[in-house]
């Protein structure tokens, strides 16, 4: 499995053909954090985008 990694956060990465879309989420984590992008770079600036908000919510 592909797998992102962040600040010790790992995200998914999923694809679907349909959409033409890259998808994902970050796992081991509580509630569900999703993320999605055009390009695997745009994939990994919405994980880390993702990971920081998921951060400033659970230490606010």
């Amino acid at each position: 499995m592909n797998t992102l990694s962040y600040k010790g956060y790992h995200g998914s990465v999923e694809v679907c053909t349909e959409d033409n879309i890259l998808f994902g989420k970050v796992l081991f984590i509580n509630p569900l954090v999703s993320y999605e992008g055009e390009s695997v770079k745009a994939l990994q600036e919405a994980f880390k985008e993702a990971v920081d908000d998921y951060l400033k919510e659970r230490n606010a």
